[in-house]
């Protein structure tokens, strides 16, 4: 009487096993919007440095421009927002309207 064997087969590491694409947690949409998020806040960092005086005990109003207390935080804080939706938006799922 031979004992037939079988062989089991061995079950995949998750970091070997391909992922599926509806498994994925971003896609190609989201990675775009997060890396133009990303340029808004440096934009907006941007726009809020320099400026600094020449002389050590001067004074440069230009540190109070529009640019640097309004635009440049607006930008970052945008950039920061919109970053939110970037991660959280899902374009795989359809949105369907209840009649």
């Amino acid at each position: 009487m031979a004992l037939k064997l079988r062989q089991e087969k061995k079950a995949e590491p998750l970091s070997i096993r391909k992922t599926k694409e509806n498994e994925k947690p971003f896609s190609r949409v989201n990675f775009w919007m997060m890396g133009g998020c990303l340029i808004l806040i440096l934009l907006g960092y941007l726009f809020m440095s320099g400026g600094g005086s020449s002389e050590p005990d001067g004074f440069n109003p230009e540190i109070f421009s529009t640019r640097r207390i309004v635009v440049g935080p607006l930008l970052s804080f945008l950039g920061f927002l919109l970053m939110a939706f970037a991660i959280i938006w899902n374009p795989n799922k359809t949105f369907k309207r209840k009649p």
